[in-house]
């Protein structure tokens, strides 16, 4: 553990000083950021001002859940989306073969390589739209201190997914297309799943589980969420990354390496 520790700190310490050296993408980023939750925002209002609620959620309840996306946005974006896209890369171009040679897990490597400082604007918007409702509605810490449990499920899950795509490249090679449909699939998470018809409910809850992203750490923070959820988002959590080590290594057994 002490060296994966130690190779992480390697890792991202080069990759946060190589990405400074384009300062600029921080303020264009920043700005893409804030124009993408203005847009969501926007859209949020405009089912709310006139009065109209999802099924019981109140605006500021409903805010929850967009902030919670714009913090998984923004999490994705400085963690899963450098790394897991290079995947498709290093299989193109049989740059894998120097992976799988170094003595360290490869999903490991691949999983945590680099990390991207411009995500980090959506990371803030998201805490900011949190704190601006959860304000609004008198939220304690204990609040917010339940809903990480449900969160971290869905941020294990989310990449856990993400991983597995990445790792079917060893077969299809360019899939960039695919995981294309997963990140518009997780635009669903922008409001609470009541707001979808229910054959949509069931899609997003069981088949792509985009209501254990966002939907239910909200409900955890607002305190009305039964315990059967909670322990099916860690199930899921757990089921889904035991899934992406297994289907690495299944996949594995196809890669031809660029040597032979």
């Amino acid at each position: 553990m002490k060296r994966y520790l130690q190779t992480l700190i390697l890792f991202w310490s080069a990759a946060i000083a190589a990405e400074l050296e384009y300062r600029v993408n921080f303020l264009l980023a920043a700005l893409s950021s804030l124009g993408n939750l203005a847009g969501s925002w926007f859209a949020l209002f405009l089912f709310y001002r006139q009065n109209y609620n999802f099924a019981g959620w109140q605006w500021e309840e409903a805010l929850i859940v967009l902030g919670i996306f714009t913090l998984l946005q923004g999490i994705s974006a400085t963690f899963l989306v450098p790394n897991l896209n290079r995947i498709v890369r290093h299989v193109e171009e049989g740059t894998l073969d120097f992976v799988l040679l170094k003595p360290i897990s490869s999903q490991f490597w691949l999983s945590a390589r680099t990390v991207s400082p411009w995500g980090l604007p959506d990371f803030l918007l998201g805490l900011a739209v949190i704190g601006y409702a959860g304000t609004r509605l008198n939220l304690h810490a204990r609040d917010y201190l339940v809903s990480a449990i449900p969160l971290l499920c869905g941020i294990i899950s989310l990449y856990s997914l993400w991983f597995i795509l990445g790792a079917t490249s060893i077969w299809f090679v360019k899939i960039y297309n695919v995981t294309e449909v997963l990140r518009g699939l997780l635009e669903a998470g922008r409001f609470p799943m009541v707001a979808y018809p229910a054959a949509y409910r069931f899609f997003f809850t069981f088949i792509v589980p985009v209501a254990f992203l966002t939907t239910i750490p909200a409900q955890a923070m607002l305190g009305r969420i039964e315990w059967v959820w909670m322990l099916a988002a860690f199930l899921l959590a757990i089921a889904l990354l035991c899934a992406s080590m297994a289907f690495w290594r299944f996949a594995l057994r196809f890669y031809t390496s660029a040597s032979s």
